[in-house]
């Protein structure tokens, strides 16, 4: 059986299957990409930004259909795979708007450089391989495709083996909008034929959304064949809470965090931090909360939250769970393997972690929240720090002292304060540490795929 394959995590039905491209087929699909990324860095601008405003019409006009795609290739609600298309949808707009302000030559001082005329100028790179995650299939690819196409550069393609229908999609959506045939082409391969992509001389440069361990070998090797890389890897956010917040609106806003995509985003909240003062009213609000959602069939209205993606990473949550627990961890609510088919997991709150326990270090890519007391913003942030992520982190406190504190001292490629960590077109994308390095979205996402050059006369 291929490797590409729908299997419905609701019900563990195989849905649909897709033949691997062989090496031949791979082997056209890199000359096409060539080929049209001579025409593409020709082409204007103002022209490529009509072709993207048409791309995200036609996201919009068949956002009933991709919208189900979404529901049974990896088990999102219909209301979160609907709100991702149209999210697509807007950052394309985005920068079909802004791109040529991003793409500006930007004069410099020609009497600072000894120069009669002096500037910088942003080219493209040529054709970029994407490894892209399941967990958010349009908007992962998105967020490059938009801003790689607008620069001039080209893209393959190389999508989780669990989400092909989306991947085919995608492969098709930017030629039916009159991009150049081959500007984003989709390859259906296995990982381990993704390793030869990245040698290819036709390979600029790659971008890969993924695990840690994907991240080590992913840039490894574009490194060895000294080619540019977005890395974008795991997190696992803090999410702290301190005497002056909100408290409502902290445990809505965490309920949301812990189980939005079923728990399975790189940016969602998953180490909570809570001051002494409020801990305890703060514990017993968001254990009620998390205890009245719904995890059930992602096509009703009335869930809250589908299953896990796969029967193997539900494996992994409850692993975590277990091994915390038998360690001495207190599970507060969730904790158990739900009876029937699918993938199901219940929003799980733990607490009483000591740093022997898994959960304490490592990512858990579930609607699993750890809860942690802590003594002040200086612990919080401490606690917050001491981990191997650093993609975001979110704070909650009306002190503007403690806020300017986290701003300075938060270890994160981005501070949320008093609200959820949320990517947006206007603001760049990505983290520190073992999350990776780059930017993704906003002008610096246009530019970490291009050739930044320096234009000097005499």
């Amino acid at each position: 059986m291929s490797s590409n394959v729908t299997i419905n995590p609701a019900t563990g039905e195989l849905v649909k299957s897709f033949e691997a491209h062989t090496p031949a087929e791979v082997d056209a699909i890199l000359d096409c990409a060539v080929a049209a990324n001579t025409e593409l860095a020709r082409t204007s601008v103002a022209q490529r930004g009509r072709w993207m405003n048409v791309a995200a019409d036609l996201l919009e006009a068949d956002l009933d259909e991709l919208a189900v795609t979404l529901v049974t290739e990896m088990g999102k609600t219909r209301k979160s795979a609907e709100a991702e298309v149209k999210k697509c949808a807007t950052a394309m707009r985005y920068y079909a708007e802004q791109a040529a302000q991003f793409l500006t030559d930007e004069p410099v001082d020609p009497s600072s450089v000894n120069a009669s005329s002096a500037r910088v100028v942003y080219q493209p790179l040529g054709t970029v391989l994407a490894i892209m995650p399941w967990n958010y299939p349009l908007w992962q690819v998105v967020r490059f495709a938009a801003p790689g196409l607008m620069a001039g550069n080209t893209g393959v393609l190389k999508h989780a083996l669990n989400v092909p229908q989306t991947a085919v999609y995608l492969g098709d959506l930017f030629a039916r909008a009159g991009f150049p045939v081959g500007a984003f082409q989709t390859v259906l391969i296995d990982g381990v034929d993704a390793a030869h992509l990245i040698e290819d001389p036709r390979i600029a440069a790659v971008t890969l959304t993924g695990s840690v361990p994907a991240g080590h070998a992913v840039g490894a090797q574009a490194g060895g064949a000294l080619k540019k890389t977005v890395l974008e890897l795991g997190g696992s956010d803090a999410f702290i809470v301190l005497p002056s917040a909100d408290l409502a609106t902290a445990v809505e806003v965490a309920v949301t965090s812990r189980t939005q995509n079923s728990g399975q985003s790189c940016i969602a909240a998953k180490r909570f931090f809570v001051h002494n003062d409020i801990y305890d009213e703060f514990a017993a609000r968001f254990v009620e909360a998390m205890g009245q959602t719904v995890a059930g069939d992602p096509l009703d209205p009335a869930t809250s939250f589908g299953p896990l993606a796969t029967e193997k990473g539900r494996a992994a949550v409850h692993e975590l769970v277990q091994d915390a627990a038998a360690k001495g961890a207190s599970v507060l609510v969730g904790g158990q393997l739900p009876d029937g088919p699918g993938w199901f997991y219940p929003a799980t709150v733990v607490a009483d972690l000591t740093p022997e326990m898994r959960l304490f270090s490592e990512e858990c890519f579930g609607p699993v929240a750890s809860l942690y007391r802590v003594d002040s913003a200086a612990e919080a942030i401490a606690a917050a720090n001491n981990s191997e992520f650093g993609l975001s982190s979110a704070a909650f406190t009306n002190d503007e002292a403690e806020i300017d504190q986290l701003t300075a001292e938060l270890q994160a490629g981005g501070v949320f304060i008093n609200g959820m960590t949320v990517s947006f077109p206007q603001l760049p994308f990505g983290g520190v540490k073992s999350s990776g390095h780059g930017r993704e979205l906003s002008a610096h996402g246009l530019h970490e795929f291009c050739n930044v050059k320096t234009v000097w006369r005499a």
